[in-house]
């Protein structure tokens, strides 16, 4: 069990990183450098233990915020707002990210680069490893090695899916889209729910979390191997090797798919699963999961109902809808092509009426962070990848055009303009694959959501609509 080195070894380091951003860092860095246990011989509390320490803590702070500010307004809600998807609402708590439209994503108030220099890494390896983003959300602290180390070895040990999952994967048709078969196989999961057993039972609201936490934990745990058997059906002999005890989350997700050879590609998962987790709660698969929660449905229901969502061209199956226009642009352009040759493309696609895939946010205003951690990986590993460069060559031109353009309130790349080129890289072409992955990783965030929603207390979601005819009465009567 030695894959993962800590942060800060001992005491004496430790107290030298908190002094380093005590002084270069915000105090946002300072506290969760000050949160992380590290630990020097006594026994490390698992993740399970720890959060029992923190929820009543959370529950008092939640308790004395409603009383303070309760009747207080988030803001104003339009028209425009109803009938544009609710963008711009403020109506949701999710505690473990929170979306900023210049600095991007923050993970319990760290940055995406934050996270990659404060979160464990394995032995050898630069990427943060997902098991510390998880603790992360869970508890809103920097884990230590042993924490991780601890969290790895669990999931682990939870990985094995019965044997009926297996069968029903095994006869799903090559045909049945990946997405598809993976929130089919997830779904059946919930024969074993240990949530869905207590309700029955009658078990007290007070121990809800105990036991959404234990089917948020065998649930990520097992989506490797749940991964991995659609990917070898489709696209390989079907036969998927053992999850290794002694490996971390992301390795052992690189082996069921026959990669954990390459340890550039593994640390690519780490990185990519870290990324692309959360992204606070309105986001569809997200909001899915929460919503779907609020009826104290378990989290197999919940996260299977976010996998549809997550499977819709417009949020997750974005980033097989990117790469395609990109390796089509390739094909009829050439390799190396000049940046007026690229832009004209461009140009085309946008007069064919159609979007620049990758290009664009609903609430980011600024180049997606998630998509410069991809970049600065690209640069590392493979910098001179003919795909690569292509993907670079769009980064310089796409946000000119379409600005130029006028129809677009950020011209910036997300996350989707970059991830397929990687994967591309590494042999990983079967595009329509690429959002269980994404799927894969986006269980974190989702998840651990709603451990909290049940911690919490929180009622189920119902908010108010309106029909286009009681909206006009209300403004032409009362405008």
């Amino acid at each position: 069990m030695s894959f993962i080195r800590a942060y800060s070894r001992t005491a004496h380091t430790f107290s030298k990183s908190v002094s380093l951003y005590n002084r270069q860092a915000s105090p946002t860095i300072v506290s969760a450098i000050r949160n992380a246990r590290f630990i020097t011989g006594s026994k490390v509390k698992s993740l399970k233990e720890r959060l029992a320490q923190i929820i009543p803590e959370k529950q008092e702070e939640v308790k004395r915020v409603k009383k303070e500010h309760g009747a207080k307004s988030l803001g104003n809600v339009t028209v425009d707002m109803a009938y544009g998807g609710m963008r711009g609402i403020k109506g949701l708590i999710w505690e473990g990210s929170v979306l900023d439209p210049d600095e991007g994503i923050k993970f319990r108030g760290l940055t995406i680069a934050e996270c990659q220099t404060l979160l464990p890494k394995a032995e050898g390896g630069d990427e943060p490893l997902p098991e510390g983003l998880f603790w992360l959300l869970v508890t809103g602290e920097v884990p230590s090695e042993q924490q991780v180390r601890q969290l790895s070895a669990e999931w682990a040990a939870r990985s094995g899916i019965p044997s009926f999952v297996e069968e029903l994967i095994d006869r799903c048709p090559s045909t049945l889209h990946p997405m598809s078969q993976f929130s089919l196989a997830v779904i059946a999961l919930q024969n074993d729910s240990d949530f869905a057993k207590a309700y029955q039972s009658g078990v007290n609201k007070n121990e809800y979390w105990k036991h959404t936490f234990e089917d948020t934990m065998d649930l990520i745990a097992k989506l490797p191997n749940i991964a991995g058997r659609i990917y070898r059906n489709a696209f390989r002999d079907g036969k998927v090797p053992a999850i290794d005890q002694d490996k971390d989350y992301s390795y052992n997700l690189a082996k069921v798919l026959g990669y954990e050879s390459n340890k550039d590609f593994v640390e690519l998962l780490r990185l990519y699963l870290t990324i692309h987790s959360d992204h606070e709660g309105g986001n569809v698969s997200a909001h899915t999961a929460h919503l779907v929660g609020s009826t104290l449905s378990d989290p197999y229901l919940a996260f299977s109902a976010a996998l549809n969502g997550l499977a819709g061209p417009l949020h997750g199956l974005a980033n097989q809808e990117v790469i395609s226009w990109i390796l089509k642009m390739q094909k009829e352009i050439g390799s190396n092509a000049s940046d007026e040759t690229v832009k004209d493309y461009v140009w085309a696609t946008l007069k064919s009426g159609r979007v620049v895939p990758g290009y664009g946010h609903a609430v980011l205003r600024k180049t997606d962070p998630r998509y410069t951690a991809q970049r600065e990986f690209a640069q590392k590993h493979l910098p001179n990848d003919p795909l690569f460069k292509l993907v670079s060559q769009l980064y310089n031109i796409v946000p000119g055009v379409l600005t130029e353009h006028g129809k677009t309130k950020n011209p910036w790349p997300n996350v989707d303009a970059h991830s397929g080129a990687l994967l591309q890289y590494y042999g990983l072409v079967e595009q329509n694959y690429y959002t269980v992955l994404f799927g894969v990783s986006r269980a974190l965030g989702a998840l651990s959501q709603l451990i909290w929603d049940r911690a919490l207390g929180f009622p189920i979601e119902r908010p108010k609509s309106y029909s286009t005819d009681t909206i006009k009465k209300m403004f032409e009567q009362h405008p």
